[in-house]
């Protein structure tokens, strides 16, 4: 038997059945759309619904996604552009394994003893503080964050994490911010490869996810990358808020042209120029430690046959 045809993310699939519908509290009839994945919810939610329109999401991992009118591969960095939920196009990705979940592990695993008893979002706002304590840079202190290995730009399953350049001078707002600012620099190779990818700059980039919820984060991200990072309001609901937008295309309320009228920004972050050399060198120091790493990591993490 043939299969039936695939649906597109705004294809009405019918109607809820009465026993949902009331067991949910919603109208008899409300109808159901086939809606999309996360990656392509996310994208409508961060409001960079045109062409070359970027944004970077920063959560348990992060990636760096653009609209593509065309379908490609890069298959040695790990680039590639597959459907969006707008018909016709196309969304080009690079995503990074680890990034917020990073921060989760330096402060489950080692700040017990610097949360002031906090617990909770209160914990992070803590962490944001020591962070926010320290140089642009972190006194050239690194953080590589392959701590599970990595998947873009490099597959490298052996690859892993460390500190780099660790002196009895750092403090805990210096390896905080280190963790930040070295998801930062993996996030700025990334992008490197995307924007090679579609040939031109993806500038500015809507910020979305748990980690936009931090502005010093936000403002990291800005002077590493060099770009202007706009932080899209809620951050945490740009997936909800995608197949809320889908859905409402579907329904024929809005089109997907109207979406980036309807996303609110709470600030844009400019990068700062004071801040540029000391960036510019830690990522270049960034890119030759996995260089030299990466054989020490494979003799290290060989997976025996």
């Amino acid at each position: 038997d043939k299969l039936p045809p695939l649906k597109a993310a705004t294809d009405i699939l019918g109607a809820v059945t009465d026993e949902n519908a009331d067991r949910m509290g919603l109208a008899r009839g409300t109808p159901v759309v086939a809606g999309s994945p996360d990656h392509q919810s996310a994208l409508i939610g961060s409001g960079a619904v045109t062409d070359f329109a970027g944004h970077l999401y920063i959560g348990t991992s992060s990636w760096v996604q653009c609209v593509v009118p065309f379908k490609k591969t890069d298959v040695l960095h790990s680039v590639a552009s597959f459907p969006t939920a707008i018909p016709g196009k196309y969304q080009a990705v690079n995503e990074q394994d680890i990034a917020g979940e990073a921060l989760d592990f330096f402060v489950e695993q080692f700040y017990a003893g610097h949360t002031g008893g906090k617990t909770g979002p209160d914990v992070y706002r803590h962490i944001n503080e020591l962070a926010a304590g320290a140089p642009a840079g972190s006194g050239k202190l690194i953080f590589t964050p392959w701590l599970n290995g990595e998947r873009t730009p490099v597959d490298n399953e052996t690859i892993r994490g460390g500190l780099f350049n660790l002196s009895q001078t750092a403090t805990a707002g210096h390896i905080i911010r280190a963790v930040m600012e070295g998801v930062a620099y993996n996030n700025r190779w990334s992008l490197t490869y995307v924007e090679r990818f579609i040939g031109r700059k993806l500038d500015p980039l809507n910020i979305i996810g748990g980690g936009a919820k931090s502005d010093l984060w936000c403002r990291i991200f800005a002077d590493v990358l060099n770009r202007d990072i706009r932080k899209v309001k809620e951050p945490m609901m740009a997936n909800a808020r995608g197949a809320a937008f889908i859905a409402a295309v579907a329904l024929g309320h809005i089109r997907f042209d109207d979406i980036p009228g309807l996303v609110v920004f709470d600030e844009t972050y400019h990068p700062r120029p004071e801040n540029r050399e000391i960036y510019d060198t830690l990522y270049g120091q960034f890119l030759r430690l996995y260089r030299v790493h990466k054989k020490i990591c494979r003799t290290l993490n060989k997976v025996s046959p």
